[in-house]
């Protein structure tokens, strides 16, 4: 009997437990949203959002929810299709127009501690009063010396709309001095060192491709062609890239006429086909490019411009592989995207651009990994994708500018007094440290060879040995030094120089001697063959 009534509860348990089930299941049956699997409306993706915002346990912060939804979407496309949220929008078009607002001084952070490396000529904050070698102690009330403030965030306390204000606070020989300073419009230039190397060669050295970039290029090589230049080395390394028209007006100075620059296609956008008008100035310099795996997008566009047209000699490493045209689309509340329409190819046809799966992120460590960086025969190729330049040379596609000479990284010259230095950033400090003792003296020199024999009488390398022993707490072992001094001091006297009223072209002059892509270039022509 008892089990009998046992079985009977546990079957009218289960038809309870059923029929509240099938009224839970009913019950959301109900809710469901009709989707008629259209997703070219995106219909979807508002009925997800709507359901959370009505039915989520927790407020939601509708707008946050909105940009990750974006981002996520955007992301599914390829890495340079991005939303930019109105903080992020403001500074990329910021950095690419050539001029943004701020305070209008460039800092170094050796030590953390911001310091002036030199201010900006009738900028607010000359005219405030700062000079070269303050340094920053608090932006408004905020202390960022002495706690490891990331450089970024300075920069983003010290920018800011044009006539707003912003207090400085500054250590002056000891002294704490505060200044307020009303932010203006700074212009930021994209050439960072012009000059003649030799009698006939000059050198160019060029960030990114802003809005000013042609009009400072073509202004540089004028005075270069004044000085004499036949030959110039176009040092496009570690420049990521920027506007497309710039790299067209920069490429169409060293090209005859009709010769092709490039052309772009996409799916929603017609073939349009840029050729080159003879117009340019420099058509008859001869002509080195300097590319690296830090140089993309519109540095790429030049640099096969040259290549395939045979106009010069590409020297290096391989580049990028960024063959994506972004076209930006703002919106109202600040924000905006860069969404990719098109890809651009070579005049030989290459789409250079690198395959976009889940390594793409990591692609220049694996490079590194594999060995690319130190042995041409280690570099990646897709010899399916072999193309042909005007003169017959073969090139390839499919991931960035492949250099005509390959210059591997010396990793050879990196003891371990040097790696440590580095480890430590033991020479900027020094660098710091000279221009504190020295420093009407350096803000004087305008003259590379003036300065270059002023560092000798004072001698630095001596300096330098003593402040790593005594303030460091470094010193070579017997032998390191002779093995690494004429790789270290060219990087040292740079360091220095760079505090000097030459700025960054000190910087790249002393630099010259252990910077192998250079060598390599001028040692081999730019004539094609």
């Amino acid at each position: 009997m008892k089990k009998f009534e046992y079985n009977s509860f546990t079957a009218l348990l289960g038809v309870v437990l059923g029929v509240l089930l099938t009224l839970f299941v009913v019950r959301m049956v109900d809710k469901r949203k009709k989707f008629d699997g259209d997703y070219n409306r995106w219909r979807k993706l508002n009925l997800i959002l709507q359901e959370v915002q009505r039915n989520y346990v927790d407020t939601i912060d509708m707008a946050a929810m909105t940009d990750a939804a974006v981002a996520a979407a955007l992301a599914e496309l390829d890495p340079h299709s991005v939303y930019l949220p109105p903080v992020e929008l403001t500074e990329s078009e910021s950095e690419l127009s050539g001029n943004f607002e701020g305070v209008g001084i460039v800092f170094n952070v050796p030590n953390d501690t911001a310091i002036v490396l030199n201010v900006v000529p009738g900028g607010p904050s000359e005219k405030a009063g700062l000079v070269q070698g303050d340094r920053i102690i608090k932006v408004g009330e905020k202390v960022i010396a002495g706690i490891k403030t990331p450089q970024d965030s300075m920069v983003r306390m010290m920018k800011g709309p044009k006539g707003t204000k912003v207090k400085l606070t500054v250590n002056r020989a000891g002294t704490d001095i505060p200044f307020d300073i009303t932010r203006d419009k700074i212009p930021v230039h994209c050439v960072d060192a012009a000059f003649m190397i030799n009698d006939t060669t000059g050198y160019i050295k060029l960030s990114k491709f802003t809005r000013t970039t042609y009009k400072e290029v073509k202004e540089a090589s004028q005075k270069l062609l004044e000085q004499g230049m036949k030959r110039l080395l176009f040092d496009l390394r570690n420049n990521s890239g920027g506007y497309f028209d710039q790299a067209l007006l920069l490429s169409n100075e060293f090209l005859e006429k009709k010769d092709a620059i490039v052309y772009m296609e996409g799916l929603h956008r017609d073939r349009q086909t840029y050729d080159a008008d003879g117009r340019g100035a420099l058509k008859d310099i001869e002509l080195s490019v300097l590319l690296d795996e830090g140089s993309a997008s519109s540095s790429e566009i030049f640099a096969g411009a040259i290549q395939d047209n045979d106009r010069g000699v590409i020297v290096g490493r391989r580049s990028f592989g960024k063959g994506l045209v972004q076209e930006p689309v703002n919106f109202t509340d600040g924000s905006g995207i860069r969404i990719t329409v098109a890809r651009f190819y070579t005049p030989s046809g290459r789409c250079i651009q690198k395959p976009y799966d889940e390594n793409y992120q990591y692609d220049i460590y694996e490079r590194f990994a594999h060995g690319e960086m130190t042995s041409a025969d280690s570099m990646k190729v897709d010899t399916t994708a072999l193309f042909y330049t005007v003169k017959g040379r073969r090139v390839y596609g499919g991931g960035g500018i492949i250099p005509d000479i390959f210059v591997p990284m010396d990793t050879t010259r990196a003891t371990k007094f040097y790696i440590n230095c580095n480890k430590k950033a033991v020479q900027m400090r020094f660098a710091s440290s000279v221009f504190d003792r020295y420093r009407s003296t350096l803000a004087s020199f305008d003259d590379f060879s003036s300065l270059e024999r002023w560092m000798e009488s004072v001698n630095i390398e001596r300096q330098f040995l003593d402040y790593a022993a005594s303030v460091e707490k470094m010193v070579p072992k017997p032998g390191e030094w002779e093995e690494t001094r004429s790789y270290m001091m060219p990087q040292i006297k740079a360091l220095v120089g760079r505090y000097s009223k030459m700025g960054d072209e000190a910087f790249y002059r002393f630099y010259l001697p252990v910077d192998d892509t250079i060598l390599a270039a001028l040692k081999n022509s730019s004539i094609v063959e």
